[in-house]
């Protein structure tokens, strides 16, 4: 069951339709893909607007999952609560925020701000992640990501050892831009076991977890508040 929880569209810094990307994970034997295109105040309504068709289109008429998400990207930390909040009304069936990654200056206080929001299901790329912080993941269910994008990978280990320690839930995503990014069951599998995962912790991040994230988000199949 190959899923797929962050992935980019030309609604933000991607280079594909959101329906195309969807296309290209069900060529790939996707189970799942969420769209999860970079948001904040400015573009949340428009980018779920488009994201949350095309995905009804997929599922209407193709056999995968396709889930309308958005990462909160680079907001202030006391944003974070307020944006996520919109989301949901928005149509967001999932939330990721965007971690502290060690690649580019997120603004300090933005993983304890996402791990403390009700709202936000993934914290994307959270670079190095301190036990106390992976506790406070492991509390909220909040699930954590190893990275299959250059760049951002380069936590991965710390935060599975973080994770580990804490026994907060792992995920393993591509954080897709463009068509070659989309992972592949091997490549998924390379990653987890690059951040020092055993055999049996990979079986559980790459099967397990995204079975239970799916169950969790069953019963957002719905649209924006306003049109419920």
């Amino acid at each position: 069951m190959l899923c797929d929880f962050h992935t980019h569209t030309l609604q933000s810094d991607g280079v594909l339709l959101p329906i195309e990307l969807i296309r290209r994970a069900v060529v790939r034997g996707y189970h799942a893909i969420a769209l999860t295109d970079h948001v904040s105040a400015g573009n949340l309504a428009s980018v779920l607007a488009a994201v949350i068709r095309d995905c009804q289109l997929a599922d209407d008429n193709w056999d995968i999952r396709a889930i309308p998400g958005v990462e909160l990207t680079h907001l202030p930390p006391a944003e974070i609560p307020k944006a996520a909040a919109a989301a949901r009304d928005h149509g967001a069936q999932l939330i990721l925020v965007h971690g502290e990654t060690p690649v580019e200056p997120v603004p300090s206080g933005t993983n304890l701000a996402a791990l403390r929001c009700p709202d936000v299901d993934i914290l994307a790329h959270p670079g190095r992640l301190d036990p106390e912080l992976a506790s406070l993941a492991a509390r909220s269910g909040i699930f954590l990501e190893l990275s299959a994008r250059r760049g951002h990978s380069l936590a991965n280990g710390a935060v599975a050892s973080a994770a580990r320690q804490a026994g907060a839930l792992l995920l393993v995503n591509s954080d897709a831009h463009r068509p070659d990014d989309l992972l592949t069951g091997n490549f998924a599998r390379a990653v987890a076991l690059g951040a020092g995962l055993s055999e049996e912790e990979a079986q559980q991040v790459l099967a397990s977890n995204p079975a239970a994230l799916l169950k969790g988000l069953a019963g957002r199949r719905k649209g924006p508040s306003s049109t419920a």
